[in-house]
């Protein structure tokens, strides 16, 4: 019974394939903001495995993902994480699901792109240090 119990307690903490990835793209996104490239490819490749997880509906995450994982310049790495950001918030929008508690969908204005950070002030991904405090959080 308190196996059981146990089993069942880590079932409901254990983080979601959609809570996996929103976790992977803030921490890109934050690294953006920096103008730094720390373990792109790495949080991309575990976007992409959490997509393929998902099947059909998250394909245009998985593809972008990839896409994300081969780009090594800087503005490359911001153009794919521009697509993957949008298919992960389109994602979420379908499946009538919030980013989670403490972060926030925001939109930089000059791409028309979306991300997802932590509350607080703007820190765009897009042009960081550049423009780090435009955009305007969704809704």
């Amino acid at each position: 019974m308190f196996a059981l119990m146990v089993a069942s307690l880590l079932a409901v903490a254990a983080p979601d394939a959609a809570e996996l990835m929103i976790n992977q793209a803030v921490a890109i996104a934050t690294s953006l903001a920096q103008d730094r490239l720390d373990d792109v490819a790495t949080h991309a490749a575990a976007i992409d495995l959490e997509a393929t997880s998902l099947g059909k509906p998250a394909a245009k995450i998985s593809s972008a993902a990839k896409e994300l994982i081969k780009a090594g310049k800087i503005a490359d790495v911001r153009t794919a994480f521009g697509k993957m950001s949008e298919a992960l918030v389109a994602y979420l929008d379908a499946q009538k699901r919030a980013p989670g508690p403490g972060l926030r969908v925001a939109v930089c204005p000059m791409v028309n792109k979306p991300w997802i950070q932590k509350d607080g002030p703007i820190r765009n991904p897009y042009y960081g240090s550049e423009m780090l405090g435009c955009g305007s959080f969704k809704k």
